[in-house]
């Protein structure tokens, strides 16, 4: 019995511990921006995979992206509000399967928040202008920065120069 009442209290508290974690509090985060629209708002706009990607923090499978492979010039821009990322002067080949870059265009345009999905420690970049999940960045990326920016193509548009 005692083993019963302790495996629900721990049920409980890991129930609670969700329920407060930021990824569960979208509506409330996303007041933050300038961009703030519902979910059938963002549905109707995106494609059921550029929805999953930004909106539910989804990653799309390596090597399908559209920009994973694109070497044209100009930027990319956020899918969901248009505001400027990064750009093609940039972007790097990191064998990964998703396009990569070294630095934003801005970093008041790419926000970071530490994500602990899968077990594992990682940073998520988000635009700043409406809160759209981009990808993640690490630290074993090119000079100068030592930085990669890991991106979902889903979260981009391209704007060619």
């Amino acid at each position: 019995m005692k083993l019963l009442a302790i495996t629900i209290l721990a049920i409980a508290a890991c129930l609670l511990a969700c329920a407060q974690s930021p990824a569960n509090k979208k509506e409330t985060a996303m007041t933050k921006y300038e961009v703030v629209k519902t979910d059938v708002e963002w549905q109707k706009q995106l494609t059921p995979e550029q929805y999953e990607v930004t909106r539910q923090h989804g990653t799309e499978r390596a090597f399908t992206g559209v920009y994973w492979d694109n070497h044209e010039k100009g930027v990319y821009n956020c899918v969901c509000c248009g505001n400027p990322l990064f750009t093609s002067e940039t972007k790097f080949e990191s064998g990964t399967g998703w396009p990569s870059y070294y630095q934003p265009i801005s970093k008041a345009n790419v926000g970071e928040t530490t994500d602990g999905s899968f077990g594992m420690m990682r940073v998520e970049v988000h635009c700043n202008k409406c809160g759209a999940h981009l990808g993640h960045v690490f630290d074993d990326g090119p000079k100068p920065t030592g930085l990669r920016y890991c991106i979902n193509s889903a979260s981009l548009s391209f704007e060619k120069k």
